[in-house]
């Protein structure tokens, strides 16, 4: 674990971001946001040059990473420098606009996970137990619409307390990330003021969105065999950052790591 000292107290509780932090879906997401967008790329230009095809390690987590799907797909337009109508969410898989290009990556991703499934990381039911064990709430929040059906299926869910994702995003009209309404809202329903509350991410929207949330205590978890994302973690406001997340649990409860 490294990271500067905030001078927080044990909290009481922890919100984790789901995809890439206790599910390893995050890159299921990337090679759907890949297979969707190189699909289009092909037919896409920008003054008259070809595109490049989808980048699902940069972009992913620096465009796409931690935002819903269609906020996902309008980034990396902007950042390739694309124009796209914003059709409606009813749009069928395509790449004529926004919510097509969306549809398009939903679509790839339930073939995916029906294929592959969705495994859990190894630490994640070890850190769950360690914060249940020391009576410290945990809540899970995603802009997935499949973050609960697969917290259930993966056996996580006994030891969440709370699940945040996309269907109550669409239900109640929550800002995605890096605004910090999902985080706030699942503080909201543990009880815990924010300053009371730990965030635990992984991408960078999200570092941005609990940051501006006022959480007392910021996580950036780490899992790139390289550490490639410590710094950028840190640059978005990640109070510490861990590459695990038993270190985690023991740091919360005040224990050496």
């Amino acid at each position: 674990m490294s990271g500067q000292d905030s001078g927080f107290r044990s909290p009481r509780a922890v919100v984790f971001d789901t995809d890439g932090v206790l599910l390893d879906s995050a890159r299921v997401h990337a090679a759907a946001w890949k297979t969707a967008f190189d699909a289009c790329l092909s037919a896409w230009t920008r003054d008259g040059a070809k595109q490049q095809p989808f980048d699902a390690e940069v972009e992913y987590r620096h465009l796409v990473d931690g935002r819903s799907r269609h906020d996902g797909a309008a980034a990396f337009l902007a950042a390739r420098g694309l124009e796209l109508p914003t059709g409606t969410p009813g749009d069928p898989p395509g790449c004529d606009t926004v919510w097509a290009v969306a549809a398009r990556k939903e679509q790839v991703f339930r073939d995916l996970v029906g294929a592959r499934g969705v495994p859990v990381f190894t630490d994640a039911d070890r850190a769950l137990d360690a914060l249940r064990a020391a009576r410290i709430t945990c809540a899970a929040v995603s802009a997935s619409r499949h973050a609960r059906a697969l917290l259930r299926a993966s056996g996580l869910a006994g030891s969440l307390a709370v699940i945040v994702d996309g269907e109550d995003v669409a239900r109640l009209g929550l800002v995605g990330k890096p605004d910090p309404a999902l985080f706030l809202h699942a503080a909201a329903l543990l009880g815990s003021d924010p300053s009371d509350t730990a965030v635990v991410e992984d991408a960078l929207a999200g570092i941005r969105a609990a940051r501006r949330g006022g959480f007392g205590l910021v996580v950036g978890l780490d899992r790139t065999p390289d550490g490639s994302m410590t710094a950028p973690l840190r640059d978005q406001g990640a109070d510490l950052t861990v590459t695990d997340l038993t270190a985690l649990a023991r740091s919360v409860r005040g224990e050496p790591v």
